[in-house]
């Protein structure tokens, strides 16, 4: 049996970005994500600082990685993409280990 898969993105705004523009456009993305195969969870938050955090809980990994190939296809994912500063972008994977509600 496979682990759920923890995905967790840390990334800064481009410089002119408001945080509410982020916001509208990071709900403008929920729904393809929340469609795509495998997804369980997702959350958005950001530091004092500035650095936006996106954990997003996938059934696999497989389920993970057919995303990551596929959010830049989609043109209702472009204002998001196009907020984040990609030099500033670090993608990590991890398997779920414990859990507490």
């Amino acid at each position: 049996m496979s682990k759920n898969i923890i995905e967790t993105v840390t990334f800064k705004l481009n410089d002119g970005v408001s945080r509410q523009d982020f916001i509208a456009a990071a709900n403008e993305m929920s729904p393809w994500v929340e469609s795509r195969p495998g997804f369980l969870h997702r959350r958005l938050s950001c530091t004092e600082d500035g650095i936006w955090i996106e954990h997003i809980q996938w059934a696999d990994m497989d389920a993970a990685k057919a995303a990551a190939a596929e959010i830049g296809k989609i043109p209702g994912n472009a204002n998001f993409l196009s907020a984040i500063n990609g030099p500033t972008v670090q993608l990590t994977h991890s398997e779920l280990e414990v859990v507490i509600n």
